[in-house]
Order: C-alpha cells, then structure tokens, then sequence
C-alpha cells in the first residue's frame, strides 16, 4: 500500500474525499482561485497535522506529517509500521528499517513541489476542478508526457482565519491502474516553530550499501 502511494505522491499529478458531481454554484474563476491558492502556499512557512492515508481496500494508516518551506516534508508513520518518508525538495526519500532498504523519487514538477516551493507557477501543473461545494476547492494536475503517473487532486477548505483564507484538507493519487491512495489531514497548524532536525533519518543500510 505504501510503496504504491510513495511513487504516485513523488511522481504524479492527484481526487479528494468530499467532492461531489453536483452542478456548483457561481464561484470565484478559475485564474482567481489558483491565485488564492498560491497565497495560502506563499503565506504558509511551515505546517505540521495529524494525516489518515486510506488505500483502495480501505485499510488506513495514521501518522503525522510535518513541512517546512522551501522543500522539506516528512511522512511520520503510526508505531509499528517501519517506513519514514522525508522530502529535501529534490526528492522524496522513503526508508524501510524492515528490510534496511533505502529508496528515492525525484519530486521533479509534480504538484508535490508547487506544494513545497510556492514560487512554482501553479498553473502549469493544475486546474480547478468543479467539487459541488462553495467551501470546497480542489486543484487537480496530470502529465500529459507522463501517463503512467496518473492523477492527483489537492483539496482545501475556505477559511477566513487560515494563511490566504484556505486550509490545505489533503489529497488523493489514482495511478494508471486505477489504484486511490488518499491521505486526509486534520489538526493542521500553521507557522509554527518547526526544527531542520526533524527532517533528518538514520540510514539503516549496512556501510558498504550506501550510495
């Protein structure tokens, strides 16, 4: 479940939990709500927040997530699963302490890196995609170059008090085999002191192995 989620939140574009097919009401356009997004991301130095991440059997596993801009993310996951993901900008890292394997991604221009790095020009990798409720915005991306990536669809919530008037709800991956990984975020919090130490990880491979 987790490899599968890794490679499409590295690689890919993303449909969140919440949206419906509904006709929606008159709303702000498009350029104006992927400019409100870009806001949210440029107001917003660092976040932490509990995430639920569900697969497509509907099993769900629980950690903590934690981001610090420009381009550091960590995936903490519940006690007893043995995988660490940590994001440097560059890539995302995922480590198995189970097996001492040690894997990479590159974060390249997926809709990952317009997330980590606010200055990206959000509109070259997503569109707003209708989602049947006024307080609901979902930002959808796909390469075109890169089918075999899937989709990815970013959810906020609208909300006067948060960086930029949104809260940043979470995200789905469907991949080219139609495989949903969806993770939810609660109990966000915003621009709080955030230590670099917190995206550092022991290398469980042996010397020799390193690379």
């Amino acid at each position: 479940m987790i490899r599968p989620f890794l490679f499409a939140l590295a690689a890919a574009p993303l449909a969140i939990v919440g949206a419906t097919s509904a006709t929606p009401p008159a709303a702000a356009q498009p350029a104006d709500t992927l400019a409100q997004v870009s806001a949210h991301l440029k107001a917003v130095n660092t976040m932490t927040a509990a995430f639920a991440q569900t697969d497509r059997n509907g099993k769900t596993l629980n950690g903590t997530l934690t981001m610090k801009r420009p381009g550091r993310i960590r995936f903490e996951y519940q006690k007893g699963v043995p995988l660490l993901i940590v994001g440097d900008g560059k890539a995302l890292t995922m480590i198995d302490y189970q097996v001492k394997q040690v894997s990479r991604w590159p974060i390249g221009d997926s809709p990952l890196s317009v997330l980590l790095d606010p200055s990206k020009d959000l509109s070259r990798f997503a569109k707003v995609v209708p989602s049947g409720d006024p307080q609901l915005v979902l930002i959808r991306g796909r390469d075109p170059k890169r089918p075999e990536f899937g989709t990815i669809t970013i959810a906020f919530t609208r909300s006067p008090g948060a960086p930029g008037g949104l809260i940043l709800r979470g995200w789905t991956t469907i991949d080219a085999q139609n495989n949903r990984s969806t993770i939810q975020l609660s109990n966000q919090a915003f621009n709080v002191a955030v230590s670099d130490k917190a995206f550092r990880w022991n290398d469980p491979r042996p010397r020799g192995a390193k690379g």
